[in-house]
């Protein structure tokens, strides 16, 4: 027994670590430099050059406490989705939030329901406020809607619904979503998290289908939050700084939750710049939709199963313990994601990166391929 095993927390002593990218154990030397990290959905191309230039003035000021309601980036969000501002709330990323719900609305005996191969952060802001977490099984890599309305609860209090999905990449439409929220009883909040909106908007409208529109039904009154990020298509990951958008009397309770000064200064400065230059953004969603063909043809012809995506990531099967082919990939110099953690021990997850960066990955995935025993059999 430790020294403080019996002192801390229930919550403290059962939640597992989480860690974002593996670390990077026995890779030479001379790769570490070179490393390309499509692991964890990063933005290839880094923030807006509008972002960063704002950010200089915010670091001169850095002397003075940041506004701790983000009032100028509320008010131009609240613009931009047609809602008041007190139907925004500016965190520490949009995982902030996450945080902030479970703690606002759970408790021990409460419970929060979503997916099996979901965002695994929601687990670990559920464990931490003393709630249960049910996961609902997937149907062929997609979410089962009616299964997770089926696991719901007099105890449940929150719905999680990445759409996309991370790790998986796939989507609900429009259709699927006005369905489900028309179903889920009310007491009830379901959490809209679009983190890979801008991406998955792209898809939709290269794919002819019907991306959901979640602000019409937050401006309708429903119970339901949407999260939205700039760690993903705007490239500010680093910065911390997300937002939700949902009815005014909730996120007022989320907010006397949070901790005072949580957004800093810098990150609000940047997300400003950054929500106005739509040339970056154009440059990363197209970039993002062209490359995710590319790329996920040339792993499908190393027999690797690739479940067509809505983000900025793929999802691939690749038919055995994906973690020594990743740990191969690292080597060769490319990080990916294995996804045992999520329950998918045979799966990895790429990123979508620029085109030079997809080349190598393709052709480090080649190399192990080749060397492979199993590399007559696959082909």
């Amino acid at each position: 027994m430790s020294r403080f095993f019996d002192l801390v927390s229930k919550p403290a002593r059962e939640m597992e670590t989480y860690l974002p990218a593996p670390p990077p154990r026995r890779m030479p030397e001379e790769i570490q430099p070179r490393l390309i990290r499509l692991d964890s959905n990063e933005n290839p191309f880094g923030p807006s050059p509008r972002a960063i230039e704002a950010i200089g003035p915010a670091l001169a000021a850095a002397q003075s406490y940041p506004d701790d309601d983000c009032d100028e980036l509320r008010g131009k969000l609240a613009a931009r989705h047609g809602v008041s501002v007190e139907q925004v709330l500016v965190t520490a990323g949009s995982t902030g939030l996450l945080s902030l719900l479970c703690q606002t609305m759970l408790a021990p005996g409460l419970n929060a329901v979503t997916s099996k191969r979901s965002f695994v952060v929601y687990g670990m802001a559920v464990h931490a406020s003393g709630g249960q977490l049910i996961e609902a099984p997937m149907r062929d890599d997609h979410f089962d809607l009616a299964a997770i309305l089926d696991a719901v609860n007099e105890d449940t209090r929150l719905i999680f619904l990445p759409n996309p999905n991370n790790p998986t990449g796939t989507m609900c439409d429009a259709a699927a979503v006005d369905h489900f929220l028309s179903q889920v009883p009310g007491h009830v909040v379901v959490v809209l998290d679009e983190a890979y909106y801008e991406f998955a908007a792209r898809f939709a409208a290269l794919r002819r289908v019907e991306y959901p529109n979640s602000i019409e039904h937050v401006q309708r009154g429903a119970s339901l939050i949407v999260l939205r990020t700039f760690s993903k298509a705007h490239g500010l990951a680093g910065l911390r700084i997300g937002y939700g958008i949902g009815p005014a009397e909730l996120l007022a309770y989320c907010a006397r939750m949070r901790n005072t000064f949580s957004v800093s200064s810098v990150a609000q400065a940047a997300a400003l710049a950054a929500l106005d230059d739509s040339t970056h953004i154009e440059r990363v969603v197209s970039n993002n939709a062209a490359q995710a063909q590319i790329l996920g043809v040339g792993l499908s012809e190393l027999g690797y199963r690739v479940v067509p995506t809505w983000a900025n990531f793929l999802y691939c099967d690749v038919g055995e313990d994906a973690a020594p082919l990743a740990e191969r990939l690292r080597q060769q110099g490319v990080s990916v994601r294995p996804l045992g953690g999520w329950g998918a021990p045979e799966c990895i997850r790429v990123t979508i990166g620029t085109q030079e960066q997809n080349r190598s990955c393709l052709d480090a995935a080649r190399k192990i391929h080749d060397a492979s025993p199993r590399a007559d059999r696959r082909s």
